[in-house]
């Protein structure tokens, strides 16, 4: 399985989504720091939030095979820049987490956000209803 590195927001969905992959018991865990989970890396939501973390997440990006920028469609917020993926040494995927709680419009909305800031393909997944997990499983094998 590719080497992945986990970007996105705070309460998006990172940890949730990798407990999913991994097909572990879904629990909240606030991740505190870079952490290593089933072969992938794990980041602070703050990594992306406050700009002066974001040279970690470039950093930490160059020994893997892919980044995954996710974003959770029910927020209305959005924490990346268009084409923020260029500044990444590796491919750039898209997730948009939690879709079994959006509606259609922000899942569309979602999507076109996530292709402004260059991430390809994107996958729309619920790590509760199992959506999307498989065509994702297969993706990052």
């Amino acid at each position: 399985m590719k080497k992945v590195l986990m970007v996105g927001n705070v309460a998006c969905g990172k940890t949730t989504l990798l407990q999913a992959l991994d097909n572990q018991p879904l629990e909240y865990k606030k991740t505190q720091s870079i952490e290593i989970v089933a072969g992938h890396i794990d980041s602070p939501g703050e990594y992306l939030e406050r700009r002066v973390h974001l040279q970690n997440l470039l950093v930490t990006s160059v020994d893997t095979d892919l980044v995954l920028f996710l974003m959770d469609p029910t927020q209305e917020r959005f924490m990346y820049s268009g084409g923020q993926s260029a500044a990444f040494p590796v491919p750039v995927a898209g997730v948009i987490t939690k879709a079994d709680l959006a509606t259609e419009e922000q899942l569309e909305q979602a999507k076109e956000l996530l292709q402004l800031a260059g991430a390809d393909p994107i996958f729309v997944v619920s790590s509760y209803t199992g959506q999307g997990l498989e065509e994702l499983r297969e993706f990052l094998e």
